[in-house]
């Protein structure tokens, strides 16, 4: 059942970058990281949301944890092709990150949400009621989900 699931959401996620207007070129590249980073980068340009993506980049800012609702550990990427994203990783869902520094390389699997200083990356957990894309962080080959 779960790698109809996997088939369906991939399915959904090519309708959507399809109907966006991205191309094939746009969203294929021999790198996970300069796919995702292209993917960032026109969903940004285009002001796109509710993407589900993978990749990675290095941290240039930690900023203070989020403590009103629910809890987020927060800190900004510099992807390979300079743009900034902002993670915000739900820590009442999944671990937080202890020995995050500045110039770690994260990898993430989140939902991309447009705003104009580059981006949100969200969903970096799993989703308890199982309606959600299950997303991830990495960091020194620990899975955080």
């Amino acid at each position: 059942m779960q790698k109809k699931a996997v088939i369906i959401i991939a399915l959904l996620g090519s309708v959507y970058l399809y109907l966006s207007g991205f191309t094939i070129d746009d969203v294929s590249s021999t790198a996970v990281a300069d796919n995702t980073s292209t993917t960032i980068q026109n969903a940004y340009n285009r002001q796109l949301s509710d993407i589900q993506l993978e990749g990675e980049g290095v941290v240039i800012k930690i900023l203070p944890d989020d403590l009103d609702g629910s809890r987020h550990q927060r800190f900004i990427l510099k992807l390979a092709h300079g743009q900034t994203v902002l993670i915000a990783h739900n820590i009442d869902l999944a671990d937080k990150i202890q020995s995050l520094k500045k110039g770690d390389r994260v990898e993430f699997n989140g939902e991309y949400e447009w705003n104009a200083r580059g981006g949100v990356i969200h969903w970096t957990h799993h989703d308890p009621a199982g309606r959600h894309v299950h997303g991830w962080l990495k960091h020194r080959g620990i899975t955080y989900q």
